[in-house]
């Protein structure tokens, strides 16, 4: 169990679309995760639907008169993914809690109650550097600075990492800080430079996801959802997915690996027992069964070529391949195959010229054996694939 704080001092830099779309993202890889949100002005609560009249607040103050534990105040968002509601009364636990000693681990002994529940705890912070985020920082194990590309994001990551290193010299609790680029827009050469600057100055520090501006991702927390309910095939909903594919790979491919075998073994059993519960069925209608092969093959005939995809990724744990011709979709259908450090899937496609990618390790990348290319319009490479009638 991994808990994440997410946080800067200087507010508009993605903090909490942030927060949002990364749990919802790690829920929908099957990993239960926990959203608190530590912001009295409660926008990951709002963005959510979640309105409530308990927070944490019911948890951490002695003087409200309705006493609450964590379990009691949460609220599931969807499958895998739950939240911590806030709202304004959060803000006023700074004061009440100002000269009480042990203020600073408040928030962690009142997780300490649901880690067994979780994978992953992620803190969405306010945008300042008070109690609550020193609570926050004390309680976590990682903490998610999100930068746009401008100077004065930059300068809230200085005064965030002074208090990263406050909390590791005075409360004896290191905390690994690892820097997260939002609200790129690549058609500015300004977004270049900045960027240029950021790699620079946090080298070692930085995700190799980088989250483009999208106007998916505005529309999602209007309408109260997580960007990959709203659209899932948007650019904010594949930059949160190879961030949770980052963030998963870096924390242990070894476990990633058993999960996927386990599931695999349970696969592979369903298909052994059906296929022992229709064996009398199939013989009994082998000859229809051969006749119907005939037709497909026949009424199909012309219609789908077979297209092979390869890439020599000697060090990749996992490779898929996905495009315009699958609407940029993820799942068990485009995983390709490992094969001594090459990796290959073929793919049955109508003619046409098709956009792809690989995804190696949760990165996007163009496939670079292939000369047919364009820039799209987040100002990364597409390969160009044509299969013929």
């Amino acid at each position: 169990m991994k808990i994440i704080s997410i946080a800067n001092q200087k507010g508009g830099c993605g903090k909490t679309t942030t927060a949002i779309n990364l749990a919802s993202t790690l829920g929908s890889q099957g990993q239960r995760t926990l959203l608190i949100d530590l912001d009295p002005q409660a926008h990951a609560t709002l963005g959510l639907n979640m309105d409530d009249q308990n927070s944490l607040y019911n948890c951490i103050s002695r003087l409200t008169p309705h006493k609450l534990k964590i379990k009691d105040i949460i609220k599931q968002v969807t499958r895998n993914f739950d939240i911590v509601p806030s709202n304004v009364l959060v803000g006023t636990l700074e004061q009440e809690l100002a000269d009480e000693i042990g203020r600073e681990v408040k928030l962690s002994d009142i997780i300490t109650e649901v880690k067994d529940r979780y994978d992953y705890i992620l803190i969405d912070c306010p945008p300042s550097l008070g109690f609550l985020t020193v609570n926050a920082i004390r309680a976590s194990d990682e903490i998610i600075i999100p930068v746009e590309t401008s100077r004065f994001s930059m300068q809230g990551v200085d005064h965030l990492m002074d208090i990263v290193h406050l909390i590791r010299e005075r409360l004896n609790h290191p905390v690994l800080a690892k820097v997260l680029i939002t609200m790129f827009d690549s058609r500015l050469r300004h977004s270049f430079v900045m960027l240029g600057k950021i790699k620079e100055k946090f080298t070692g520090m930085l995700f190799e996801t980088i989250v483009h501006t999208n106007v998916k991702l505005k529309e999602a927390a209007v309408m109260g959802e997580s960007v990959i309910r709203y659209d899932k095939y948007c650019r904010g909903s594949k930059d949160y997915f190879s961030l949770a594919r980052e963030i998963l790979t870096l924390d242990g491919r070894q476990f990633m690996v058993e999960k996927e075998v386990k599931v695999a073994s349970v696969a592979q059993k369903k298909k052994a027992l059906i296929q022992q519960d229709t064996q009398e069925e199939v013989v009994l209608a082998e000859g229809t069964s051969v006749r119907m092969k005939e037709l497909i093959q026949k009424e199909t005939e012309g219609l789908l070529n077979p297209t092979a995809f390869v890439l020599n990724a000697p060090d990749a744990k996992s490779v898929y391949v996905t495009g315009s011709f699958n609407d940029w979709s993820l799942d068990e259908s485009c995983r390709m195959s490992n094969s001594e450090g090459v990796w290959n899937l073929r793919l049955n496609l109508k003619p046409g010229l098709y956009k792809y990618q690989f995804i190696v390790d949760g990165k996007w990348q163009q496939d670079p054996q292939n000369t047919r290319k364009e820039r799209n319009s987040f100002g990364d490479i597409n390969s160009l694939v044509e299969v013929k009638s």
